[in-house]
């Protein structure tokens, strides 16, 4: 079981960057590139948007949401195509995007900011 596990683990990671590389083929449908920005980004960002240390939460985006997005996506994107940036995957390197950990560090400094202003306007205002 723990072997299916870690391939099933590759394949997801391994998804994830395909479904990047389709998201630039002209031959993917304009809602599928959306989608897969999205999903890739998302999946690809060092910075999760639930952090890691958080118990159970932490991992759910990780075991859950991510997987879902790919699978959703890879159903958008023609097999052939899929296929071919699979096998393109496998052979490159796993990219990081950066823009997504921006746009995620943002969210949370947007959070902290808000519950900071909550809290003085709550406590002291």
């Amino acid at each position: 079981m723990k072997n299916g596990l870690k391939d099933w683990a590759r394949r997801i990671k391994r998804d994830a960057h395909a479904v990047y590389l389709a998201a630039s083929d002209p031959r993917t449908p304009w809602y599928a590139k959306a989608l897969a920005l999205l999903v890739a980004g998302y999946a690809l960002s060092p910075i999760d948007l639930i952090p890691d240390f958080i118990p159970v939460l932490g991992y759910l985006d990780d075991a859950i949401i991510v997987p879902l997005g790919i699978v959703a996506v890879v159903k958008l994107i023609p097999p052939e195509v899929m296929a071919e940036h699979r096998a393109a995957a496998l052979a490159a390197e796993r990219p990081v995007s950066r823009t997504a950990a921006v746009v995620i560090a943002g969210i949370w400094g947007a959070s902290v900011a808000l519950v900071a202003w909550l809290g003085y306007r709550y406590f002291i205002g």
